[in-house]
């Protein structure tokens, strides 16, 4: 059995330590910040010991190696090592707030500065210049208003996908809440007839019956999963070519309850036929539970 192993990096403050969390759940060993210098020995110490499953985080501490982490994954790869590379970020205003609330340091932040606020700011997007490459290579998610447990769920459904040359993502989001920073392709459905206008549906979601009766009436909702589907169709053949592992597909809706959920839910059913999909609606359940970013403190 050939040596898996998952790389987490990933915005400081964005979940990485809830994500090897569930990673620990699911039998996997490991390493919280190693240097990317150590990458190389350590796996194939591993190797040597017969582990088959290890996660191991990386973060900007290691700032000035990471660079060495791109050729070091294709070296592992050469040598038949099955690697999956996750990016957990979350937008900026929610990275200040959860630094605020907790009234930690972020690791580039400057001491000397008076104006602590606006050099947080400036630490954090340094930070993304700094893991912009590593950004590119990985499957990203957006932990800016999931909790906890989603976090760990979707972990969970992405080690647990099939091993396969390119794996589909939809996920249904509220404009109001922002677009996802995850998603490669995004699709607006604002303008098909809402639910939420009908006193009967409007607890309901895109997951119940009578919600999507509603839909199914529609021949704009109808039309605009066929244009959905066949833009996906023709790129997905050549994204895979790309060597493409992830492809993440936001469905949006005003409040990311009704038709993007619905949308989502029949375009994972249809591609599921062709491709490894999974599913994420990132509004139904975003509320209550508290996403940790660091030693055991919580925030929101």
């Amino acid at each position: 059995m050939k040596l898996e192993i998952v790389l987490i990096t990933g915005m400081s403050g964005s979940g990485k330590s809830v994500a090897l969390h569930a990673l620990e759940d699911a039998g996997y060993y490991c390493v919280d910040n190693l240097p990317p210098e150590l990458l190389l020995n350590f796996v194939k110490l591993e190797q040597t010991q017969g582990a088959h499953k290890v996660a191991i985080a990386m973060d900007v501490r290691s700032a000035t190696a990471l660079p060495l982490v791109p050729q070091h994954l294709e070296t592992l790869r050469k040598q038949g090592v099955n690697i999956k590379s996750l990016f957990l970020d979350s937008a900026t205003d929610t990275l200040v707030r959860r630094y605020s609330e907790t009234r930690r340091k972020h690791p580039l932040s400057r001491s000397e500065r008076t104006d602590q606020q606006h050099a947080l700011v400036e630490a954090i997007e340094l930070e993304r210049e700094l893991l912009a490459d590593l950004r590119e290579k990985a499957h990203v998610i957006d932990t800016s208003f999931i909790r906890a447990s989603q976090l760990q769920g979707y972990i969970k459904s992405l080690i647990a996908a099939p091993e396969a040359q390119l794996t589909l993502v939809f996920e249904s989001f509220a404009f109001k809440r922002g677009i996802p920073v995850d998603a490669d392709f995004v699709f607006d459905v604002r303008m098909l007839p809402n639910p939420h206008y009908e006193a009967d549906l409007r607890a309901l979601t895109g997951r119940d019956d009578p919600v999507a009766a509603f839909l199914r009436q529609s021949p704009d909702v109808a039309q605009m999963f066929k244009d959905i589907e066949k833009f996906l169709n023709h790129w997905l053949e050549p994204l895979a070519r790309d060597h493409r592992s992830y492809v993440t597909v936001g469905i949006g809706c005003t409040g990311g309850q009704h038709r993007s959920v619905y949308l989502a839910e029949q375009l994972a059913a249809s591609f599921g036929k062709r491709w490894v999909t999974l599913k994420r609606h990132r509004e139904l359940d975003a509320r209550g539970d508290l996403l940790p970013i660091s030693g055991g403190v919580t925030v929101f």
